[in-house]
């Protein structure tokens, strides 16, 4: 009944009949049915097996078949769970409708026809070993390009989904898919892993680190993945002692570990801990510590040094506290081995500063100053040790890139002899060190020498330090002119030859030396000293030693004689010292005996000094002459200072002494002319055309040197009450000073004015100041020029109109009388005049009690109610037009 054909399907049955061969015509029907909901699956079933009978190379029709079974046998096998006989048998047809199916395709490799098979062979029925043949029968149908999908999709996610298929199938089937893709190894190495697999994960990882063409997929690096193979095999080292690889090799993990401490040294303290631990693990402590042992010995950073020590002291103390459990669960009596265990860790402590100190010496066998820390830290050690430690120093520190001087292992090694009492191994070192050509500067050998004198000298043998000292320094004719002929010709040939054969020239030794003959014998000493001067190795030091000891000798002519030859062989600056000494001794010894000998060398020297060293000179020479010689000389050297020197303030100073020295001998005429003469130096003329022009005079001072020396000219001056030379001195100097930034030169004028002016005078001061300002304003901030008017520049009837001569006149005119306004003006608060032109007047104060001083620059600039004008030009006069030639001589010194 489930077969019976309805009135409905009659129209498809027929259509099915006439056309059998139609793939859509039994598409359609079987479409119908199963929108049906009274079909049977019988029927269905029925409909299908036609239709694939008659269509057996139907691929749509076979795929719309099977998925139809497998859906009918999913919704069945979810309300029988397990799998019954009845549905297993139902199952077993399902696997040969695919097995017709794959056997009547044309073409049996479709990729989808396989996907839905070993689905329903892997999901559905759960059959391992028939998914697994499936899979490889698949693999033999598809065409190659789908190899990878089908791995990638299919076999793969069935091999690591399931614990139940045995691992050495598993390991098969990756195997196959790595010959397939090589690139895809790191997979492999990982379900390895995953599975307990560590001996081939490892051989895996070592054939990927050898192979140098390798890529990663997942972006590893080689450091990575050797870090990872440590890592791994280190930690599971029952799984790498056993043969569990593809071939039955046995992990050498030991060479592994090894490699890769030679291949990533930024990783060598961490590798070596790992190898020691992998022993530790195994129960080999011997081995554990021999390993340790070695990466300490190995190291080059502290940083490897500090993992592998502390790892290294923390397994000491894991096995002492272990073994003292076990001593106590044992309650045995006898600790002998936890002793032997707990000095083995204490001796390891105490050798963690000699270790370090090897470390750094691996790291720069040439640091000499390691080297003498660590024979330090050897101090309590044996004799034979420190001396192996010296002698394997001076044989590995190379001189020219050593950090320290090699020279000073050489003298504390001759120094450790000498403390413990054996000279002749002292001198033996001293002579080794001597004829050691592994120096970097002639100076280390020479310090060496200087030491194996000063051991002669303490061990009371002063003979063999003179000995000594000759013997190094006094070489023979011929050798002495093949070594100036060598540092006569080129720099290089000279720097070829040994330190031995260039010592003889060392300055430090002939200075030791000349202290030795010095508290020796003072008559060696001076044939020391002239064989240093004719070496043309002396310094302006050794000058004055030789000169000091010949004074003290009583030489005096002799020592003076040195003076000369030191100052005909250093200039200045270097001879500065020895003039200064050359002098003094000289005055001090002559006196008034020789002094034009003495005015010579002064001249000598004050031609020679530069600007800046001269002073003192030319000071000590004025001082010679006031003393033993002629005032009007000593007033010229004076002058000649303040001609040669360059400095503001030397000038100054030495002005101040000048003028002073003036006064004590010639009086105020004197010094009034020094002053003039300073101060006109500093003057600007004007030539025939009326341009500014500077005097060029090589005692030419700064603007603010020469306002400092008027306003002390002008205190000279008001201390003689010569009150109007002092205010045009004032005047002078006003040129120079800004109003807006020295407020201290016009806080003295003003006072000035106060006590000694008038209302008139100090009116004039403040147009003056008004002037000033303008004038550096203009020149500071390029403001525009003071117009002046037209009717002050109209020439005069009769007169050569336009020329300067007459316009000047008629601002003079206009400056008259503008002071006759000024005159007739309210006078100025805080002044009271003694005596008013004309008479007196009612408006002007009478002596008030109190004078009000309060002078600002708002009250300077005139009343409000003064009308603003602009000034003419030649209201100033020559006030502002020494401004204006002031800026007109900065404009051409700018443009020259």
């Amino acid at each position: 009944m489930d077969n019976e054909i309805t009135d409905q399907d009659l129209i498809f049955e027929e259509n099915v009949l006439q056309n059998p061969y139609v793939e859509d015509v039994w598409d359609k029907y079987i479409q119908f049915l199963v929108s049906t909901t009274n079909s049977s699956s019988t029927k269905l079933l029925t409909i299908h097996e036609r239709a694939v009978k008659a269509n057996p190379k139907s691929r749509n029709l076979w795929l719309r078949y099977l998925r139809w079974r497998m859906n009918a046998l999913k919704t069945a096998s979810t309300l029988t769970s397990p799998l019954d006989e009845e549905l297993e048998q139902q199952y077993n047809k399902l696997n040969l409708v695919f097995e017709r199916c794959i056997a009547n395709m044309e073409s049996p490799g479709d990729f989808e026809i396989w996907e839905l098979y070993i689905k329903s062979l892997w999901q559905d029925q759960c059959s391992v070993t028939k998914t697994r043949r499936a899979c490889d029968r698949a693999l033999q149908s598809l065409d190659i390009t789908e190899h990878s999908k089908f791995w990638s999709s299919l076999y793969l996610p069935f091999i690591r989904s399931s614990d139940k298929i045995p691992i050495e199938t598993a390991c098969r089937v990756y195997r196959r898919y790595v010959q397939f893709e090589p690139q895809h190894v790191e997979e492999y190495i990982s379900f390895l892993k995953n599975r307990g697999r560590v001996a081939e994960s490892s051989q895996r990882l070592v054939e990927i680190l050898n192979d140098e063409t390798f890529v990663s997929l997942l972006n590893k690096s080689k450091h990575q993945m050797w870090l990872e193979l440590c890592d791994l095999i280190t930690k599971n080292v029952n799984n790498t002692s056993v043969n569990n690889t593809e071939d039955g090799k046995k992990i050498n993990v030991s060479a592994i570990l090894r490699t890769a401490i030679k291949k990533f040294t930024d990783e060598v303290g961490k590798l070596w801990a790992s190898l020691a631990d992998y022993y530790i693990r195994r129960g080999l402590f011997e081995k554990a510590r021999d390993i340790y042992e070695e990466g300490l010995e190995s190291v080059m950073t502290v940083r490897d040094f500090s993992l592998i020590f502390d790892a290294y002291a923390a397994f000491e103390e894991n096995v002492l506290s272990s073994k003292m459990m076990q001593e106590e669960e044992e309650e045995e009596e006898e600790n002998d081995e936890i002793e032997l265990r707990l000095a083995r860790l204490e001796h390891l402590m105490e050798r963690r500063p000699i270790l370090l100190s090897s470390v750094m010496l691996r790291q720069n066998p040439h640091n000499v100053h390691e080297w003498l820390k660590r024979i330090s830290l050897l101090s309590s050690s044996s004799s034979k040790e420190i001396v192996s430690t010296y002698s394997l120093a001076i044989q590995t520190v190379d001189a020219k890139a050593s950090i320290g001087s090699i020279s000073q292992v050489w003298i504390d090694f001759a120094k450790f002899y000498e403390v413990h009492g054996d000279l002749d191994n002292a001198r033996v070192i001293f002579e080794k060190a001597t004829k050691s050509p592994n120096f970097k500067s002639v100076d280390e050998l020479a310090t060496i020498w200087c030491e194996y004198a000063e051991f002669e000298l303490r061990n009371k043998n002063f003979k063999q330090a003179l000995t000594l000292m000759k013997r190094v320094l006094f070489v023979n004719h011929n050798k002495e002119k093949r070594i100036n002929n060598a540092s006569n010709t080129t720099k290089g040939e000279y720097d070829a030859l040994l330190v031995q054969e260039k010592v003889h020239k060392s300055i430090k030794l002939w200075m030791f030396y000349c202290d030795l003959e010095e508290s020796i014998s003072p008559e060696n000493a001076r044939i020391v000293y002239e064989r240093i001067l004719d070496l043309r190795i002396a310094t302006p030091q050794i000058i004055l030693n030789y000169a000091a000891m010949l004074q003290e000798s009583k030489f005096f002519e002799d020592s003076f004689h040195v003076y000369e030859r030191g100052v005909n062989l250093f200039k200045f600056p270097h001879s500065i010292d020895i003039w200064r000494a050359y002098l003094t001794q000289f005055v001090d010894r002559f006196q008034d005996k020789k002094v034009e000998r003495a005015r010579d060398l002064f001249e000598q020297c004050c031609e020679q000094a530069p600007p800046k060293d001269c002073k003192e000179f030319f000071l000590e020479y004025a001082k010679l002459e006031e003393q033993f010689g002629l005032s009007k000389r000593a007033m010229d050297i004076y002058d000649q200072a303040l001609t040669k020197m360059k400095s503001a303030s030397d000038k100054i100073e030495v002005l101040d002494i000048y003028v002073k020295r003036a006064m004590d001998f010639f009086g105020v005429g004197k010094v009034r002319s020094i002053y003039e003469k300073i101060i006109e130096d500093d003057d600007d003329d004007d030539d025939d055309n009326g341009t500014t022009k500077k005097k060029k005079k090589k005692n030419r001072l700064d603007d603010n040197s020469t306002k400092i020396i008027c306003v002390k000219y002008a205190e000279l001056e008001v201390s003689l009450g010569e009150i109007d030379r002092a205010r045009a001195l004032y005047t002078h100097a006003s040129q120079f000073s800004n109003p807006a930034q020295d407020g201290t030169f016009w806080g003295q004028w003003n006072d000035f004015e106060v006590k000694n002016g008038n209302e008139d005078t100090f009116r004039d001061m403040l147009r003056v100041k008004r002037s000033v300002a303008a004038s550096f304003s203009q020149m500071h901030f390029n403001m525009s020029v003071v117009e002046v008017p037209a009717d002050a520049l109209e020439p005069q009837a009769g007169g050569g109109g336009g020329k300067e001569g007459e316009e000047e006149e008629d601002l003079m005119k206009l400056l008259e009388r503008e002071e006759l306004e000024n005159r007739n003006a309210a006078p100025i608060a805080g002044f009271v005049k003694s005596h008013v032109v004309g008479g007196d007047r009612d408006d002007v104060p009478k002596n008030p009690e109190e004078i009000d001083l309060g002078f600002d620059d708002e009250e300077e600039e005139g009343d409000d109610d003064e009308p603003k004008t602009s000034v003419p030009s030649g209201v100033y006069g020559s006030l502002l037009s020494s401004g204006g030639k002031k800026r007109e001589r900065e404009d051409e010194e700018e443009e020259e």
